[in-house]
């Protein structure tokens, strides 16, 4: 386990040049994960995010049970950095209002509510674009905000298995398997990241915004990659092949002496350096059953149970060090503790802690996009529920205390709530 007290503090960003996304106002209603994923990203690079959130509660993450520092769960934190935080009851025509008010003055709205939510509160694109034309739109949901099918709720894992995408995950002899982290939601977050940039581009080109969509159905779909245009080309019901892609048994998990390690020999070149430098068996090129990848695959089970034994015979290191010298794509199968824990984490300077407001400090994993120029913000804890209302609505809509009072009596953020 990492010491919490060891992780170091963030570095200061380097240089004070601009950001890449200066000046952008993002309107951000979403919850969850893929849309704040989305809008983490673009405020990670000076986006100025203006997450909404309902003051009963919140984003569901925040009730999420995986951790908790300072009262905020670890996947609040971890989807809502660089964001400023506003509670609004929509449900309350003056929240409704000030909400249309901050749209009229953003470059981007992102929602990922279902289907017709946005409509009845008046803030879908068709209300809103007359009052904004330059405005992009953004709409995530799980099968797309059209058609007979836009009403359907729907998740990360139930796309994963619609899709076909979870029939690959798992072992032949297994059952099908969702990926652990939610990695739809993340893919459908950086997609609609970029077209939310694609779009801006386009604007600067065509003078107006336009309504964006990504759909988790479509993103897990996507996501079979070759194996589903191998379908479409064959007709072949692609299977499951554990951790091995397609059954190659010189690509997956070997165990050591003492423990585990994952090659991935994916051509004859590798697998030529693999046999003769590393495993001294020439015998495994030579032998006409092996010498091909196409009879390596043919005699997958004879070839893995050779490699496999000459693996059991030494211990790891050595292994690691055979393998490096002769340059083998190898890696050490971590456990997540292990993987943090890492030199390459460590040296890549992935991990460090950032302030916040009751916890003193929460972790911080950095974002994995590097830009030279104009390299990430430094970051912001993710805000507490409704942290920023009044700063917000002082500072970019030019509200006075007066009309924050009324707002308030009219339980515009909330029954019963005041700002603080």
């Amino acid at each position: 386990m990492i010491d919490q007290l060891q992780l170091p503090e963030r570095p200061p960003r380097a240089g004070n040049g601009p950001t890449a996304l200066d000046g952008l106002l993002v309107i951000d209603f979403t919850r969850v994960v893929a849309g704040p994923a989305c809008t983490q990203m673009l405020g990670d690079f000076g986006a100025d995010i203006i997450k909404i959130e309902n003051p009963d509660g919140g984003d569901d993450t925040r009730a999420y049970e995986h951790a908790e520092i300072g009262g905020e769960s670890a996947a609040f934190l971890s989807l809502n950095r660089n964001k400023r935080g506003i509670a609004l009851d929509l449900a309350v025509p003056t929240a409704c209002e000030v909400a249309r008010e901050l749209i009229r003055k953003a470059d981007v709205v992102v929602e990922n509510f279902s289907g017709g939510v946005m409509k009845k509160f008046g803030l879908d694109y068709e209300s809103v674009a007359p009052i904004n034309p330059r405005l992009v739109y953004c709409s995530i949901s799980a099968y797309g905000r059209t058609g007979p099918f836009a009403s359907r709720p729907g998740f990360d894992p139930i796309t994963q298995a619609e899709s076909g995408f979870m029939s690959l995950n798992g072992f032949p002899d297994g059952p099908p398997v969702r990926t652990g982290p939610p990695i739809v939601d993340m893919a459908t977050g950086l997609a609609a990241g970029n077209a939310i940039l694609l779009a801006l581009l386009a604007r600067e080109r065509l003078g107006r915004g336009q309504h964006v969509e990504v759909a988790l159905f479509d993103i897990a779909m996507a996501m079979t990659g070759f194996y589903g245009m191998a379908y479409l080309i064959n007709g072949q019901n692609p299977g499951r092949f554990g951790n091995s892609p397609s059954g190659s048994p010189t690509v997956g998990v070997y165990e050591a002496a003492d423990g585990p390690l994952y090659m991935a020999c994916g051509n004859d070149r590798l697998y030529r350096r693999l046999v003769v430098e590393v495993l001294d068996r020439p015998d495994l090129i030579t032998d006409p059953r092996f010498a091909t990848r196409k009879a390596r695959a043919e005699n997958k089970e004879k070839l893995r149970a050779a490699i496999a034994e000459v693996f059991a015979g030494d211990r790891l290191e050595n292994w690691m060090t055979k393998m490096k010298q002769a340059n083998i794509p190898v890696g050490y199968l971590r456990t997540v503790e292990e993987g943090f824990n890492a030199p390459e984490a460590r040296e890549r300077q992935r991990l460090n802690r950032i302030p916040h407001p009751t916890a003193g400090w929460v972790p911080n994993i950095e974002s994995p996009v590097s830009m030279n120029l104009t390299p990430a913000i430094e970051p912001v804890a993710a805000p507490l529920l409704g942290e920023h209302t009044r700063d917000v609505l002082r500072e970019t809509l030019g509200y006075d205390e007066r009309r924050l009072g009324e707002l308030a009596e009219n339980g515009a953020f909330g029954a019963g709530r005041r700002l603080g």
